[in-house]
């Protein structure tokens, strides 16, 4: 399997020792040295100073913490402004400080939206209960006390600063614990959902276009992909529990990751983490070629097994199963990677491939290609099964 110069790169950095077993010692050396504390700063911004801020783009990151979270309606913002006028107090947003006078949001995001947006006019104030007088004004129409009063109001933040990890990849991982235990009111947020909002950039956006092939989508049961399908409403599509937990994102990460199961620690999902967090940095002639690389060995996986993509073998009923699962989708998408060059002799044996495809499932143990173990040498063990049945087949 071949791989671009950067792909070699992304592991000659050791991960940090996952290890949990530390003598009293050095538990006390660890916490003496101020490992696994953040770093805090608390500051409080008059509203029409922190607004003015948010003008220059350098300064915030106000992207959405999730792709398809709920924008807050127009009556949940005008109460937000009406507890600012009342003087409720209002929870304190958290950022992130990325640079110096530079922050990412972590909590808040909605907030401070609402606040930015009634000061430039963007909205009228309605469904106030203390203040029903002022509903249908906008921030330039209120009355001039009323202005100047909620002029005065600050808003709290909470910053994490950089000093909290010295080191790029801690304060990584460091920022998902804190993004994690922040955002889980109401919402339990899945783990793709917070690479995709802690990992932007021209890898997490080849994951979400790659998540919409028509092979993802016909063999997931997700309807063929088209440009306006989030604002055009398709039930179908946005009533899947697979589509709206990002699952159809992380089918692609985890075919870029496993091809690198050499390196694989910290559990599917740790290691997922890991390699989402190395690979941001990747260059866009790195992602042209890991594009081309996912949609030949998807469209051979395609032409080879048809209709059967991506379902194991139910060797008790003697029939293909009636759905995908990913752990066959890992161990097909890899083998079938590193035989790339080899697709049309795949095609050409599809038969014989099939054949000894069901075969795998009779001589090995239940659970081998279904995910029932996850652990470095389960997820190797089925990626070097799939990988040399393929290779004996077509050489």
């Amino acid at each position: 399997m071949r791989f671009m110069k950067q792909e070699q790169e992304m592991w000659l950095v050791a991960p940090r020792d996952p290890r949990v077993i530390f003598t009293d010692l050095e538990i006390n050396e660890k916490y003496d040295r101020g490992e696994g504390r953040i770093v805090v700063e608390n500051n409080r911004e008059r509203l029409p100073g922190f607004v003015n801020q948010l003008k220059n783009s350098a300064y915030m990151d106000l992207r959405p913490f999730y792709q398809r979270r709920p924008r807050w309606d127009q009556t949940r913002q005008s109460r937000l402004i009406e507890s600012l006028l009342i003087n409720l107090p209002v929870p304190p947003v958290f950022l992130y400080e990325k640079d110096f006078n530079s922050y990412e949001v972590m909590d808040g995001q909605q907030r401070i939206t609402a606040i930015n947006d009634f000061y430039n006019n963007k909205f009228a104030l309605q469904g106030l209960q203390y203040w029903p007088e002022l509903n249908g004004r906008h921030y330039h129409s209120l009355p001039s006390l009323v202005k100047a009063g909620i002029d005065r109001r600050s808003i709290s933040i909470i910053v994490m600063l950089k000093e909290s990890a010295p080191q790029d990849e801690e304060a990584l991982f460091l920022r998902q614990i804190v993004f994690e235990r922040l955002n889980t009111g109401g919402i339990e947020l899945e783990r793709q959902e917070i690479r995709n909002a802690l990992f932007p950039g021209i890898f997490n956006d080849l994951l979400v276009e790659l998540s919409r092939h028509p092979c993802i989508r016909r063999t997931w049961d997700l309807p063929e992909f088209h440009v306006d399908e989030m604002s055009s409403g398709n039930r179908k599509l946005t009533e899947s529990p697979f589509f709206q937990k990002m699952e159809d994102v992380e089918l692609i990460l985890r075919f870029f990751a496993l091809r690198h199961a050499d390196h694989y620690t910290r559990g599917m999902q740790g290691f997922l983490d890991l390699y989402m967090m190395r690979a941001s940095r990747f260059d866009s002639e790195v992602v042209k070629a890991l594009r081309e690389e996912f949609i030949n060995t998807i469209e051979t996986a395609n032409r080879v097994y048809g209709d059967v993509l991506f379902r194991p073998y139910d060797v008790k009923l003697e029939k293909w199963s009636d759905r995908p699962q990913k752990a066959f989708f890992d161990a097909v998408m890899v083998a079938i990677s590193r035989n790339i060059h080899l697709a049309d002799k795949m095609e050409e044996k599809r038969d014989k491939i099939l054949t000894e495809t069901i075969q795998l499932f009779r001589t090995h143990e239940a659970g081998t290609f279904t995910g029932r173990g996850n652990t470095k040498s389960d997820v190797q063990n089925r990626i070097n099964l799939m990988s040399n049945m393929i290779d004996e087949v077509v050489r």
